[in-house]
């Protein structure tokens, strides 16, 4: 028969490994999970040499997001030096769209700018104006106005 101080010795030599388990875990880093650090939303870029040019690219912007579910907000243009402009869209999540009551559509959308960016407003809003009413957007022309500002036109078509 063994000594009860022999078996009260090797139950305290695996209390002691235990505890001194327990006590390594405790001072190694616990890491929680992975954080995100940096993003970006995707972006697209287009040379345009006029304002129609400007306007299409919109466009296409708007297209090229809607695969990210998601609008073209424009971040930076430039020159470059062959003489054309760049713009650099950037895919944004769009807000919850508002309550839209259904107005009759409006045969030509009109506009004042002065700016590429002011354009670019314009063509956003008669964008939205025609989806909203079940078409598409085209543009029907862009003026010159004596005082410098432009005027450009759009029209909503059926799609």
């Amino acid at each position: 028969m063994v000594p009860i101080s022999h078996r009260f010795l090797k139950a305290n030599v695996r209390m002691a490994a235990v505890m001194a388990g327990l006590a390594v875990a405790s001072c190694t880093p616990q890491y929680a999970a992975p954080q995100q650090v940096e993003a970006s939303n995707p972006t697209v870029t287009y040379k345009y040499r006029s304002d129609a040019e400007l306007v299409q690219a919109n466009q296409n912007a708007a297209i090229f997001c809607n695969r990210y579910q998601s609008v073209p907000r424009s971040t930076r243009f430039s020159n470059d030096p062959d003489g054309s402009s760049v713009v650099v869209f950037e895919c944004v999540q769009q807000a919850p769209p508002a309550a839209v009551t259904q107005a009759p559509v409006n045969p030509s959308l009109t506009y004042n700018y002065k700016t590429d960016e002011e354009l670019l407003r314009a063509s956003r809003a008669a964008q939205v104006y025609c989806m909203n009413n079940g078409s598409r957007q085209v543009i029907s022309n862009i003026a010159t106005n004596a005082n410098g500002t432009k005027t450009i036109f759009f029209q909503c078509s059926p799609n």
